[in-house]
């Protein structure tokens, strides 16, 4: 795979009599290293390999020589890193740790997504909808634990520190474009139009919050103008060289997150249910329209666990030798995580569909709810924290969300040029690519809340079923054992359930319609 091997040229020292002479020492790669990126990290087929490449001394990140299992083999051994791995933003530094992994699991995990849980609700009713909300995140923290162990493989030496390498491990490159091309775009890319949309829309009422009326008057800024203020923050915050160098963004995004879904729920729930509130399920006119409108709401249930495209890009993160596997610190930092993203789920799903029931609004839901029945009864002080709390979430979920993005597009220049990419260059490529999610927020204004359930179904194999089917054909469990029928089940009823609220989600859009004004957002 493009790596190449040192042996020690020590010969073998000769036993006594009564034990067996000792044999060469082979011993496997102490330090696991990266899938070869001499062919694209995503999706290209390309054949030609790099056999023989020194690390400029521009890079940022020097090649070290990494450590081993013992002593005797440090002595014996040396495993070199693949060059190219340490051009790229997602692998350029591998001096993460578990509380690194915490911080961007929490950032990636939570997010407005969550504020449309509710609505949910609305559909599925009180008990439906906690066993909907509790089954999805029990399936999505175990794809999350396969995940993390099929990073690195023991017996190849290979890590896969993108999701789509995995794939194409796993699926074949072509299969992989078909499967997982549109889902882990969307996950990325369009996530972040989605955060430009939500934080450029936030940041305008937070300004006329902060100004007051003559600024809710009359606003010095359009909605398109704060857009680009937003993209242009994240624009500039997203010139950090990797992944590990946003580890405290990530940070404050995960404490603005808890922060402001904390606020919102707690907030609700003080201020009690509202007047003639209904928590009846709504009911469609027809039998099909229901069925699609129960599937429709778990869409959004599946939405709200998005993030699995990211897990392996933080692993990669990591160091990673025999002894320590990167997988151990991994796993603690995800269960730490998760423990405060349900902690910060569960309260707002049910605390907020107990202060709205059925009142619940379809777009923004729990912000927009704020916003709409408790903005004139509740301090200005809490409601622009708020409102500054999930401006600031966006802006830091946008770096690691990009991430993958940067990541793609310098690959394609490292493979050509086979040297890193000069400092000046990458400025402008994320610039690009960060303007041009801005025209496309701009040209395609819809909120989350009228494609929740549609985008939930499109994206849900990635994070419920292409685990289950990768951990099957990598590890091969025993036939018909426990694992095998579990994964086996899971992968089947995931994909067969994305089919069904994908097509629930089409039905919802083309019934009530979507608004959506080109170039004009509100």
């Amino acid at each position: 795979m493009g790596e190449t091997v040192e042996r020690s040229t020590t010969p073998v020292t000769q036993a006594p009599d009564s034990i067996a002479p000792t044999p060469p020492i082979s011993a496997p790669p102490s330090q696991f290293h990266s899938q070869s990126l001499s062919r694209f990290p995503f999706l290209s087929t390309a054949d030609d390999e790099i056999t023989s490449i020194s690390t400029p001394k521009a890079s940022r990140t020097p090649r070290f020589v990494t450590p081993l299992g013992s002593p005797i083999r440090r002595a014996l051994h040396l495993t070199k890193l693949d060059p190219q791995d340490a051009w790229l933003p997602i692998t350029e530094s591998r001096n993460g740790n578990a509380y690194y992994a915490a911080f961007h699991t929490l950032c990636s995990g939570i997010g407005i997504q969550a504020l449309v849980l509710p609505v949910a609700f609305t559909i599925l009713g009180w008990t439906w909808g906690i066993i909907s909300l509790t089954l999805a995140f029990i399936w999505q923290l175990y794809t999350l634990y396969l995940l993390v162990e099929l990073h690195e493989s023991t017996e190849t030496g290979l890590r896969y520190s993108r999701y789509m390498q995995l794939c194409s491990a796993t699926f074949g490159d072509k299969l992989t474009k078909l499967l997982a091309g549109f889902q882990i775009l969307y996950l990325s890319a369009g996530t972040c139009v989605a955060l430009i949309i939500i934080g450029g829309s936030t940041s305008k009422t937070f300004f006329q919050i902060v100004c007051g009326a003559t600024c809710a008057a009359d606003p010095p800024l359009t909605t398109v103008e704060w857009f680009l203020v937003f993209t242009s923050a994240a624009v500039v915050l997203s010139q950090l060289p990797n992944l590990n160098s946003i580890a405290g963004v990530s940070l404050i995004g995960a404490v603005t997150a808890i922060g402001y879904c904390t606020l919102i729920w707690v907030l609700s729930v003080a201020k009690g249910s509202l007047p003639g509130v209904s928590y009846n399920p709504v009911q469609a006119k027809t039998q099909i329209a229901q069925v699609f409108s129960v599937l429709n709401a778990l869409g959004i249930v599946a939405f709200a666990f998005r993030g699995h495209n990211l897990i392996l890009e933080i692993q990669a993160t990591m160091p990673s030798s025999e002894k320590h596997p990167s997988r151990v610190p991994m796993w603690k930092g995800v269960k730490l995580a998760y423990l405060l993203i349900a902690i910060c789920l569960f309260p707002l799903s049910i605390g907020g569909y107990w202060a709205y029931g059925q009142m619940i609004p379809e777009n923004g839901g729990m912000l927009t709810a704020l916003y709409a029945f408790h903005g004139r009864d509740t301090s200005e002080f809490i409601i622009g924290l708020t409102s500054f709390s999930v401006i600031i979430s966006a802006v830091s979920s946008f770096q690691i969300y990009g991430m993958p993005t940067f990541d793609f597009i310098e690959s394609m220049y490292t493979r050509r040029k086979k040297q890193a990419c000069p400092w000046w260059l990458r400025v402008i490529f994320r610039a690009n690519v960060g303007y041009f999610m801005f025209f496309v927020a701009v040209a395609l204004p819809i909120f989350l809340g009228s494609l929740a359930g549609l985008i939930g179904g499109i994206a849900l194999p990635v994070t419920l079923a292409y685990p289950c089917f990768m951990w099957l054909k990598i590890k091969k469990p025993k036939v018909y054992s426990l694992t095998w029928w579990l994964n086996l089940g899971l992968g089947v009823v995931g994909m067969a359930l994305s089919v069904a609220v994908t097509a629930a989600g089409v039905y919802v859009v083309i019934e009530t319609g979507v608004q959506v004004k080109f170039f004009k957002p509100q």
